[in-house]
């Protein structure tokens, strides 16, 4: 989900130029502030090291590194569990005397819309321009590795899970790890590691989960309805209280209403956007072997200009484990929240996470914008990210961004709606399960959203980019700890439902 926030800072300047003095000055004064810290830290977190000239960010590396070992590990269990998923999210195995929440479908596509966002559109595009489109290749391959990750983090979110008394259950990493560490006879070590987890994504779903989301709707809002002349381009203190009430709305039930919720927005808004970049692919019908050749030979080109292979390499996976978070372990608190007894059925399941994320939705950007940018010199338009997307589907038909423009603004809703979930989880780990905690939580997280529509923030915005990735570190070292575990328990229930063993869905469970 990371997005280059200083391109999003920049394109929303003019609109937000509007804000009252007072607005700016706290502005200037909270940037101020947290921009040192904010400088520090993403420095450490996204750290280059060279590679054949070309820059790559440490994380990115340590994400790629564990999405190639789960892969091997496993078996390619990304390939081998696929159908099984597919199964899973049909309901074919639904036990509805299992302990949880919400349906395997719920779960993915509560998961799903935490991670599709703006990035998927405009992050498609600036990984194009920056890395060639050679990069649309390798983004398609770490998003296929990193579905083995995504597996691994999310069976263990269900296997350690605890329940609530009130019926609902908490999982995801701060638990796993918590866990894992109690069991070794360290569980002061195990409190505090699963402390600073929480924390670290409290912080993380008040920036890039919360204000860039509400930010970057109403951007996109206040271009459809007339750009500088639209009646909401000075009042985005009114369009951020409205955005905060709608969530809000959905935020109060639970995961319950969120996962409803996301089951009926995560296929509008996928089907709305597959739809319309397959119409835009079409209508550059002619291009698209040129396009297909021009991916597959810029991916293995020794030299260009955007740093040959290892260049296409470096941004391809970069986009791709920041799309589809695959190590960052959020996506397992929502998965944790499933209907079930099967720890190792959810791992399955969150395999579609990343293909839908990156493969699927991230590949059709790619698809747009090289078969219609290429082609026809849009690259010399000095358009970039979303823009640059939003370009290509308007020189086939003038009024496509305005579909774009919906599925942009479902996307931010969708990840923000997810993330309260997320941060709420981060919450009450640290401050316990009460309504009233709960609740000022909540108003807390809408207050942000409120206020990511009136102000710049980037420095929070860096801040909390940062905080979230760095938790990837204590994170993947505790999948690596948990693999034989992992291992085991995926081998053994794909057994089970082979031998028959796991009842189908209206048998005797």
């Amino acid at each position: 989900m990371r997005t280059l926030h200083a391109a999003a800072a920049v394109a929303c300047t003019t609109l937000l130029g509007a804000a009252p003095a007072c607005a700016e000055g706290f502005d200037q004064q909270v940037e101020a502030l947290i921009r040192p810290l904010s400088d520090a830290l993403a420095g450490a977190v996204f750290y280059p090291i060279d590679i054949a000239g070309q820059p790559f960010p440490l994380i990115v590396l340590w994400l790629a590194v564990a999405a190639v070992f789960f892969t091997l590990y496993l078996g390619f269990i990304n390939v081998r569990g696929f159908g099984l998923a597919i199964r899973h999210v049909k309901g074919d195995f639904h036990n509805p005397q299992a302990r949880g929440e919400i349906s395997h479908f719920q779960a993915v596509a509560t998961a799903v819309s935490g991670t599709v966002g703006i990035g998927n559109i405009g992050g498609v595009a600036v990984a194009i321009v920056v890395g060639g489109p050679g990069a649309a290749f390798w983004l398609i391959i770490a998003g296929l590795l990193s579905m083995s990750t995504k597996l691994v983090e999310c069976t263990l979110g269900v296997k350690y899970r605890r329940y609530n008394a009130d019926g609902s259950v908490s999982g995801g990493p701060m638990y796993y790890l918590e866990q894992y560490l109690a069991d070794r006879g360290r569980p002061g070590l195990g409190k505090w590691l699963g402390g600073f987890y929480a924390l670290s994504l409290v912080v993380g779903c008040l920036g890039i989960g919360n204000m860039f989301q509400s930010n970057q709707a109403y951007v996109q809002f206040v271009v459809i309805t007339g750009g500088e002349q639209s009646f909401f381009a000075d009042k985005g203190w009114l369009f951020g209280i409205a955005i905060a009430l709608a969530v809000g709305a959905v935020i109060i039930g639970g995961i319950r209403s969120i996962a409803r919720v996301a089951a009926h927005i995560v296929p509008f808004m996928g089907v709305l956007y597959v739809i319309s970049a397959v119409i835009i692919i079409a209508m550059s019908y002619q291009h698209i072997p040129y396009a297909i050749e021009l991916i597959v030979s810029s991916a293995f080109s020794v030299q260009s200009v955007t740093g040959g292979m290892i260049g296409a390499i470096i941004v391809g996976f970069q986009r791709a484990l920041f799309s589809n978070e695959a190590g960052i372990g959020s996506a397992s608190i929502a998965h944790s929240a499933v209907q079930t007894n099967e720890p190792a059925s959810e791992g399955l399941v969150s395999l579609l996470e990343p293909f839908i994320d990156t493969v699927v939705i991230c590949t059709l950007s790619s698809l747009v914008i090289v078969t219609t940018v290429y082609p026809h010199g849009l690259m010399d338009s000095g358009l970039e990210g979303i823009a640059l997307t939003s370009a290509a589907f308007a020189h086939h038909i003038s009024w496509a961004p305005y579909p774009l423009a919906v599925a942009a603004l479902l996307f931010a809703f969708s990840t923000s709606i997810s993330w309260s979930y997320y941060g709420l989880k981060g919450w009450t780990y640290l401050f316990g399960e009460g309504a009233l905690t709960q609740n000022l939580f909540k108003v807390v997280f809408c207050g942000f959203i409120a206020l990511g529509c009136m102000i710049q923030l980037s420095a929070v915005l860096d801040f909390s980019d940062a905080m979230i990735f760095l938790i990837a570190i204590p994170n993947i070292i505790g999948l690596y700890l948990y693999a034989p575990e992992v291992k085991r328990e995926v081998n053994d229930y794909m057994r089970r439902v082979r031998s028959g063993e796991v009842p189908l869905a209206g048998e005797n469970q």
